[in-house]
C-alpha cells in the first residue's frame, strides 16, 4: 500500500480532533474512491454521448470498438 501526505487548514485539524471515533485516513480513501467511480462513470457517459450523437448522424462502430472506446474491451 502506498502512502500520501494529505494537508488540512488547522481549523479543520481540531475540529478532526474532536473525533477521534473516526479513522480519518478510511474516510479520506473512501472520498478518493467515491471521487474516482465518479469520474469514471462521467467518462463513460460521455463516451456513450458521444456514439449516440455519431449513430444519428449515420455513423455507426461495432461493438467490439464501442466497448474498446469505454474500456470494457476484457468484459466482451
Amino acid at each position: 500500500m502506498v502512502n500520501i501526505t494529505l494537508s488540512v487548514s488547522d481549523e479543520l485539524y481540531k475540529k478532526m480532533a474532536k473525533h477521534q471515533e473516526y479513522r480519518w485516513s478510511e474516510v479520506a480513501r473512501q472520498a478518493i474512491s467515491e471521487k474516482i467511480e465518479e469520474a469514471e462513470l462521467l467518462r463513460d457517459l460521455k463516451a456513450i454521448k458521444k456514439a449516440e450523437t455519431e449513430h444519428r448522424k449515420g455513423k455507426t462502430i461495432s461493438y467490439e470498438a464501442l466497448a474498446k472506446r469505454l474500456g470494457l474491451e476484457n468484459e466482451l
